[in-house]
């Protein structure tokens, strides 16, 4: 017999369970499958020999969107915010150097060199305009600034963010206030500013955060809301159309199979899985979706005595450009910036390793990424002792590449989806990767079904 909902998710990540959630929240009973044993996907907090690891996602930025979602969830008490003046470093040259983080500071710094100051000046004072055809981060940055700022700055903060390459990113895409500045203002600096000036509601400065009991507690008081809404260890089989225009969608579980009508089809799950389900409705589907590329990252977390780092970690991490020749991408000093993330006179580093750069490190057992981590921050940070624990997560699939032609695949797809009414999509892949982005999609996304549904 076939069980019928009025809009089904699936995919149980941060998309999936907050698309669910605000479905649920408006009334509309909206059932959640997730393949895997647990929600969350890359949204994973362990506690191992009194360390608090985030296995994925680090913190994240405050968004109007998700403090109202936090206060909902009655989990606002449990955010913890980072040292606002925490410095960032970068890389250069062997040493790790402040990075600039206000327009005075960006003059004042040595990190870069009279050249990118002057192309900065003259973005304020001149007029550009971007070209026709997509354009990668490179080679905007080379265009307006100079190679030494996508060198020491941009890179690593692409690498930070996507861990990708900037030479295949699209600005228009990967950062589209970048571009649309540009476009509209014929001046970053102007079009931000004007950007920032229209910007209607509630304006704030984005706060880095985490939650006492780490990332997760967001991801566990979501699917405690849920409830039996939420169904993990359950596959989707197949979907067809059915002649009234709703869904049939056949599950599979421990339990056996299942068969489920839906009015409306959320599909918040990575591109592969998507295209794949899709395939049944249409095998047009399958070239936009499956190009969207992916990056594989190694998260390695250690754990040192304090006593045994020279350096006083006194900030947020350091990010690396890729000219340094090191492998690790960046690293997080994460008791530095929460507290309870390592035991008295301990300290919690996490660094990243991989990237579309380099994806052969996906492919190392977690003792070799814990060795090679060790090796490269060690003459950085004066470390002189051991790490006394060490874990590694290997994600083949952790972030999404937005790279040339990506607004094109995504518009092929929108254009695909219009073919068939009641059946939405959602995920990091289409506004940003950044948790709060995918709150955003994922809300915006709810209150489209729940149009549709009441129409």
């Amino acid at each position: 017999m076939t069980r019928h909902v009025p809009a089904l998710v699936v995919g149980g990540g941060i998309s999936g369970l907050v698309c669910a959630y605000a479905l649920r929240k408006s009334g509309i009973d909206a059932q959640l499958v997730e393949a895997s044993p647990r929600p969350g996907g890359v949204i994973n907090s362990v506690t191992r020999d009194g360390f608090l690891l985030e296995l994925g996602p680090q913190s994240f930025s405050s968004t109007f969107a998700l403090r109202e979602l936090c206060a909902d969830l009655r989990i606002l008490d449990q955010l913890l915010q980072a040292p606002p003046r925490a410095p960032r470093y970068v890389l250069i040259d062997g040493w790790l150097r402040p990075v600039p983080l206000s327009p005075p500071a960006f003059f004042m710094s040595s990190l870069i060199n009279g050249a990118t100051k002057w192309a900065l000046v003259r973005d304020i004072l001149g007029k550009s305009i971007p070209p026709d055809a997509d354009e990668s981060v490179a080679a905007f940055v080379r265009r307006k600034f100079s190679s030494q700022l996508l060198d020491r700055l941009v890179a690593p903060f692409v690498s930070g963010i996507y861990a990708g390459d900037p030479e295949r990113l699209s600005v228009r895409s990967a950062f589209p206030q970048l571009y649309e500045a540009e476009k509209t203002a014929d001046s970053i600096v102007r079009g931000m500013l004007r950007s920032a000036k229209s910007k209607k509601g509630p304006r704030e400065r984005p706060i880095l955060q985490s939650f006492r009991q780490g990332n997760e507690t967001l991801v566990r008081a979501l699917a405690n809301k849920l409830g039996p809404a939420l169904l993990t260890s359950t596959c989707v089989a197949g979907i067809s159309l059915q002649n009234d225009g709703s869904f049939q969608v056949r599950l599979e579980n421990r339990t056996g199979n299942e068969s489920v009508s839906a009015d409306s089809l959320i599909l918040a799950t990575p591109t592969d899985v998507t295209a794949r389900l899709l395939a049944a409705l249409d095998a047009s589907f399958e070239s936009p979706l499956s190009s969207i590329d992916y990056a594989a990252v190694a998260v390695v977390s250690l754990g040192y005595l304090k006593k045994g780092v020279g350096h006083s970690l006194n900030g947020f991490g350091f990010l690396v450009p890729r000219s340094a020749g090191l492998r690790v991408l960046g690293s997080v000093w994460n008791s530095s910036l929460f507290p309870g993330r390592a035991p008295q006179g301990h300290a919690l580093l996490t660094c990243f390793v991989g990237g579309t750069t380099d994806p052969a490190a996906a492919k190392l057992q977690p003792e070799e990424l814990a060795g090679l981590v060790h090796r490269e921050i060690s003459p950085l940070l004066s470390i002189t002792s051991a790490p006394v624990f060490s874990n590694a997560t290997i994600w083949p699939r952790a972030l999404p590449q937005y790279n040339l032609g990506h607004a094109d695949r995504l518009a092929a797809v929108s254009k695909l989806c219009s073919r068939f009414p009641g059946l939405w999509l959602s995920g990091n892949y289409l506004r940003g990767p950044a948790i709060g982005s995918c709150v955003d999609q994922a809300l915006a996304v709810s209150e489209e079904v729940r149009s549709y549904l009441a129409a």
